[in-house]
């Protein structure tokens, strides 16, 4: 059997660019954002702005809406329909 010889970085950037320089997922805006809740950053009140989160983040905005949603779910913040989210 063949030992496998590992391909050098130079060559695999070069065929998979896009997926070296990955945009974090839901996941890791839902930990950044309740991290900086829970830490007093985002005060109490505050309106979470999809559009400049998702911005901020470089990632599409229904990715940032999943991140909300968790943190609904945890109860850091309120969702009002058509007003936007806020920090509890």
């Amino acid at each position: 059997m063949k030992s496998k010889q590992r391909i050098p970085y130079k060559v695999i950037k070069e065929i998979f660019p896009k997926r070296l320089n990955r945009r974090p997922g839901s996941q890791q805006i839902y930990t950044r954002l309740k991290q900086t809740i829970i830490s007093g950053k985002l005060k109490k009140g505050r309106k979470l702005t999809q559009g400049e989160i998702a911005q901020d983040f470089g990632v599409s905005q229904p990715t940032v809406a999943i991140a909300i949603s968790q943190l609904k779910k945890d109860g850091l913040v309120i969702c009002k329909g058509g007003v936007g989210s806020f920090v509890i």
